[in-house]
């Protein structure tokens, strides 16, 4: 009896929480106005999505962006992008995506009910080119300004505020709190005792660089006040978008001494009521690059700075970044994604080995997420840009949704049919385990946010084949054991007992068979693949327990009957 009950108990645990991951919730949707902007809203539904096939999505068409460099041979670096993009798409979750290479300069995505559109074009376009650079200690900047000045008055330069008058008193960033930043620790036995923390000189140094603004009221030089960190300096945030076009000329770049190159950063800071951003002077050749990098994930570390993203490097990057940042302890080290640098560069404590982290400066653990997956995918080998956005309908038209659905309710009436037709009782049993199987599976589905095609559907109905071929299987065993004279108790327990062998079987090659279908195939063929992986799990799980067990719950309210309607 006690066997029972925890059998009951167990089954119903697993329809609770299908239930839970198929109850209605509202979901956050991105709706289309009819002059064609997006605004975002909440939609009450079950949490399972339908593919291109059935309600359509988002096309995105990205080509290489001739504006940052002449491209040599367009195809082939649009062939190692695609498989680039496809890697970051597909990492936000099974979503029966739709990408392939249109002409030799263009990559077309579609992306079926996507409800953050900005999220999706960014992870598709970022090029997660990342460096670690040092920021520079020999006051190079300050030696610049003049000749920065110069270039500025002969380019009629003029920002968009500034922080002082030539004459005038400035805000010094010298009494305000430590930016946050980025946190870079090794963890294996090279890399203890890197920190964050500031030694005893480059406190002195950043003391000497927090004074007041930099130059005596030239264009550049009166926007800018001295940083905290030997390196760094800051500017009012109206003042970025001519910084940063300023700076990005080539005759700004010429102004700089030989090897260095100026990044902005990601963090800001709030002095005397205003906002200012960083700008960072740095070498200009990286100690090492993202391309040794072989794994991240995000994680959340309260300790350090909340939500980081843990990355780990292969040996040959480890031995480099080892040997470099041993050159450099007690230098700063710029971490570098695209060009800008994410939060206050660290200061290097001791040699770091393969592993560290980045702290997100208080950003959700959504967008460690995104980086981690734009970082394992690696950086597009093309600077790509989107030249066409917009939504699409379903493949299919209507009629082809609703006869597709037909074919299916028709397929499964026709199981049911069968097993009670042919098996009587023992069939109705079949049948309750496989209204718990349909439960079941699309739980799993929607926990994994699975997307609901067309091919995936033809899975889910394949599959129900498959959790009754599984019932026959034991129940034409447990016939062959009553015939043999046995009771019905030990027929039911022989018949599953001698069954089980041939169910595992059977299923494991059909799994097998599906794994490889998901490690190779792309879009439609991937989604075909989870659903039958999903639907093969949950019949082994009602065709071998579930329906066990209601022949239990049978024969204990029976009191052992002595004949079995099968």
């Amino acid at each position: 009896m006690s066997n029972l009950r925890w059998r009951l108990a167990l089954i119903g645990v697993l329809v609770l929480a299908s239930v839970w991951a198929l109850y209605p919730r509202n979901v956050k949707v991105r709706q289309r106005r009819a002059d064609g902007t997006f605004y975002d809203t909440t939609s009450y539904r079950v949490p399972l999505r339908k593919g291109l096939d059935l309600q359509g999505g988002m096309h995105l068409a990205l080509e290489v962006d001739d504006s940052k460099g002449v491209v040599a041979n367009k195809a082939e670096a649009i062939d190692r992008a695609l498989k680039v993009v496809r890697t970051r798409i597909e990492g936000m979750g099974v979503s029966e995506t739709v990408i392939q290479k249109a002409g030799n300069d263009r990559i077309n995505v579609d992306i079926p009910g996507v409800d953050d559109r900005e999220r999706a074009i960014k992870i598709a376009q970022d090029q997660a080119f990342l460096e670690f650079q040092i920021t520079d200690k020999t006051g190079a900047f300050e030696k610049a300004l003049p000749r920065l000045d110069q270039l500025a008055r002969e380019k009629g330069f003029g920002g968009a505020a500034t922080v002082a008058s030539a004459g005038g008193a400035a805000t010094t960033p010298s009494a305000t709190a430590p930016l946050g930043g980025l946190l870079t620790t090794g963890t294996d036995t090279a890399a203890k005792g890197a920190a964050t923390t500031k030694s005893d000189s480059a406190k002195k140094d950043s003391a000497k660089a927090d004074s007041a603004t930099l130059g005596a009221g030239g264009p550049i030089s009166k926007l800018i006040l001295g940083g905290q960190m030997p390196g760094q300096f800051l500017f009012e945030r109206a003042n970025y978008d001519a910084l940063k076009l300023f700076f990005e000329s080539p005759a700004a770049a010429a102004a700089l001494p030989p090897g260095k190159v100026v990044r902005f950063g990601s963090d800001s800071t709030v002095i005397g009521n205003k906002t200012y951003r960083s700008l960072y002077l740095v070498d200009e050749r990286p100690i090492i690059t993202g391309e040794y990098l072989t794994d991240a994930k995000p994680n959340q570390n309260p300790l350090e700075g909340g939500t980081v993203v843990e990355f780990t490097l292969n040996q040959e990057g480890g031995r480099r970044f080892q040997r470099e940042t041993a050159k450099h302890v007690h230098d700063y080290m710029a971490i570098v994604l695209d060009k800008v640098v994410m939060g206050a560069p660290p200061i290097i404590n001791s040699a770091i080995g393969t592993r560290g982290q980045i702290t997100m400066g208080g950003k959700d653990l959504q967008a460690a997420q995104d980086l981690s997956l734009v970082l394992k995918a690696g950086a597009l080998p093309v600077p790509l840009r989107v030249a066409e956005v917009r939504n699409i309908g379903p493949s299919l038209g209507q009629d082809s949704i609703h006869k597709a659905f037909t074919a299916g309710a028709i397929a499964i009436a026709l199981v049911i049919v069968i097993m009670l037709g042919y098996y009587r009782f023992s069939g109705l049993l079949a049948v309750g385990g496989l209204a718990l199987y349909v439960l079941y599976t699309l739980a799993v589905l929607a926990g994994f946010d699975a997307v609901l095609t067309l091919p995936g559907l033809a899975g889910f109905v394949l599959s129900i084949g498959i959790a009754v071929d599984a019932n026959v299987l034991i129940f034409e065993r447990i016939r062959e054991e009553l015939d043999r004279g046995k009771t019905v108790r030990t027929a039911i327990d022989e018949g599953f007992r001698h069954a089980m062998s041939a169910i595992i079987d059977s299923n494991v090659s059909t799994i097998l068979t599906a794994m490889v279908l998901y490690q190779f195939g792309t879009g439609p063929v991937k989604g075909f693949a989870v659903t039958l992986i999903a639907g093969i799990v949950a019949s082994m799980v009602t065709s071998i327990f579930v329906v066990r067990t209601f022949f239990l719950l049978w024969l204990n309210r029976s009191r052992g009957a002595q004949t079995l309607s099968i």
